[in-house]
């Protein structure tokens, strides 16, 4: 045995006791009384200070062996948190259940080299895990893997409940095609054995991948990797692959780090990550009804379903898949476990996630626990979602049931639904008959997504009336796109910190350019009195309105709707983290630059006015007068 993996073992194992006596102030399982109030408890499981011997701990994994046994995985960087250097497979083990846990051993050491993303697989008829992994030549710095980078697939295995563990044997003959030339990753997150149909005990687990043309990565791959005998023998399945334009270096969709759930149905669902494609949003998902042999079609992002750019897990829990993921839409923080109650077809939005905690949180996975208990390992910290990896309990009671819906408000444009009233606004007196007012806590509007609310790289006006007498904080008025300094978005807002009204656009255009323009209008305009705002797009310029007096900038170029989550969102941040306190009036917004004189008639008090302008280019029209 190396010097340094005995070195490590003897201080983990004092590290162990611990672990183990931080559990147990909790008690074992078995040894607390029945419980009445729901379960949610949660430790460090591994830390650099807890556990000599590495900097930094990251990419957990997690799976319940066929005899009940937790075994909890991660990647122990031995020089520094980055993603190439002198990279281990730890492991630590719990027999009950994850109240307590055994010291870390050392599965796989990467001796200077990266060995890393684990993706344990468990066969239940066996109970031999099966253990995914990737190598690549490590580096000394905290630099990413030199494109094309040489990542090659391997497999451990082990048949005593995860004490001891094969040699590696590297798959690279079986599930690396030649094409496959650069990026290649197994998991990060757990694989699955499926359980019903003619497919019945097949082994699965998720790659992505990237192919290298001699001078650039021309095309990206996220695909299934089947055995039908136990792990002898494996080969590639499902396959969706997405081209790079050789012009500008975009692409659509880059799904990624996909996490696999066998749906009642027998389907799998195939959730991901998305990277910087052209398409709305940071999940993709897609579907395979053959046992992971294709899929149903290609990933389709998911919009509305706010994550950063994260790995994520999925687990079906009784009659719900849950999600595991941060909930912040830019940065990783906020760790929520979401559910969807259709299978996969619709999820949670973000404000009825259960959240885990608003610490920095990054990569997570779960493991069924019993049947109304989970597992999740998720990497978390005060200061930096690497801080350390945690281990949290909860049952089915802590995520609580199925909420009913929420409110709605009229939307008026052409074929729109209703959208969603948030917190609970007072119906108050507006312009036009009734308004809704904001308690700057809660209360929120929120329009469901559909494919005429993205504005592009078109021209567009917004309008609306605002009253408020706020004197600090930011006070959201709309909100359409992503947040943050590169999400493409349109917002406006009062700074009355600033004494200004403000309006801004991020673009994107090509793969990388992020342009920015913004507008204000000097006085906050925060005396109680109703006031008319009104953003333009057109002929090159961003022109702000405020009671009709015009201020404005050069336009940018660029979508402002593309590669992020996607939401619109009245008298609220799109990322939760600042709400309206005041009244908003007949929001709307049209997908083209409207005249001067159809701006005087937008911003005119009479409602025999409006209905001129409910045309085909009306993107959103919100009265606001009515909830229900």
């Amino acid at each position: 045995m190396p010097s340094r993996v005995r070195a490590r073992l003897r201080a983990a194992l004092v590290a162990a006791v611990a672990t183990t006596a931080t559990a147990a102030t909790l008690g074992p399982a078995e040894s607390q009384p029945a419980r009445t109030a729901p379960l949610f408890e949660q430790q460090v499981l591994f830390k650099a200070s807890q556990d000599p011997g590495y900097a930094c701990f990251r990419i957990p994994a997690i799976v319940k062996t066929k005899d009940g046994t937790l075994l909890a995985f991660a990647e122990g960087r031995v020089l520094n948190c980055g993603d190439s250097a002198d990279i281990d497979i730890v492991l630590k083990r719990s027999t009950d259940g994850g109240s307590t846990w055994g010291p870390l051993q050392v599965v796989n050491e990467g001796n200077g080299d990266t060995h890393g993303n684990p993706a344990p697989i468990v066969d239940h008829e066996t109970g031999r895990i099966l253990l995914a992994e990737t190598y690549n030549t490590g580096r000394t710095d905290s630099g990413s893997c030199s494109v094309p980078c040489d990542r090659t697939p391997h497999l451990q295995y082990s048949d005593d409940d995860g004490r001891t563990w094969s040699q590696p044997r590297d798959l690279s003959p079986q599930i690396l095609p030649a094409d496959w030339n650069s990026w290649y990753a197994t998991g990060p997150v757990h694989g699955i054995q499926l359980t019903k149909g003619k497919h019945a005990g097949r082994l699965v687990f998720g790659v992505n991948t990237e192919t290298w043309d001699g001078s650039r990565v021309s095309a990206n791959h996220a695909a299934l990797i089947v055995s039908d005998d136990g792990g002898d023998n494996w080969r590639v399945g499902a396959t969706d692959s997405w081209p790079i334009s050789a012009a500008d270096g975009t692409f659509r969709q880059k799904p990624s780090e996909v996490t696999l759930t066998e749906r009642a149905d027998g389907r799998i669902l195939i959730s991901g990550r998305e990277q910087d494609g052209t398409d709305l949003g940071h999940r993709s998902q897609t579907y395979s009804s053959d046992g992971g042999d294709s899929f149903t079609g290609p990933f389709r992002d998911q919009p509305d379903l706010y994550t950063p750019q994260v790995q994520g897990a999925t687990l079906r829990l009784g009659n719900r898949i849950l999600l595991s993921a941060p909930g912040d839409p830019d940065r990783r923080r906020t760790m929520m476990i979401r559910s969807s109650y259709d299978s996969g077809e619709t999820w949670e939005s973000v404000d009825r996630g259960k959240v885990v905690t608003t610490d920095w949180s990054g990569y997570s996975d779960m493991a069924e626990i019993d049947a109304s208990t989970v597992g999740l390992m998720y990497e978390g910290g005060a200061v930096d979602a690497r801080d350390e990896i945690r281990f949290a309990r909860f049952d089915e009671d802590w995520l609580g049931p199925r909420r009913g819906p929420d409110p709605t408000t009229p939307d008026l444009a052409i074929g729109a639904p209703r959208a969603t009233v948030l917190g609970g606004p007072a119906k108050t007196d507006g312009v036009f008959g009734g308004a809704l007012e904001f308690d700057g806590r809660d209360d929120a509007v929120r329009l469901p997504y559909r494919t005429q609310l993205p504005l592009g790289s078109g021209e567009f006006t917004v309008s609306l009336f605002f009253r408020y007498s706020a004197t600090s904080g930011e006070q959201p008025f709309l909100w359409m796109g992503g947040i943050g300094s590169t999400q493409p978005q349109v917002w406006m807002r009062g700074e009355p910190a600033n004494d200004r009204v403000r309006a801004l656009i991020t673009t994107r255009e090509g793969y990388g350019t992020v342009h920015t323009s913004s507008v204000w209008a000097g006085g906050a305009a925060n005396d109680g009195e109703w006031h008319h705002l009104a953003l333009r797009r057109g002929d090159g310029r961003l022109t702000l309105f405020v009671d009709g007096r015009a201020v404005s900038t050069t336009d940018v170029p660029g979508s402002v709707s593309r590669n992020s989550p996607f939401g619109v969102h009245v008298g609220q941040r799109m990322d939760s983290r600042a709400f309206l306190t005041g009244t908003l009036d007949d929001v709307r917004v049209w997908n083209r630059a409207l005249g001067d004189a159809e701006l005087t008639a937008a911003s005119a008090t009479r409602s025999d006015t409006r209905k001129k302008v409910n045309t085909r280019d009306t993107v959103l029209w919100l009265p606001m007068d009515q909830v229900g």
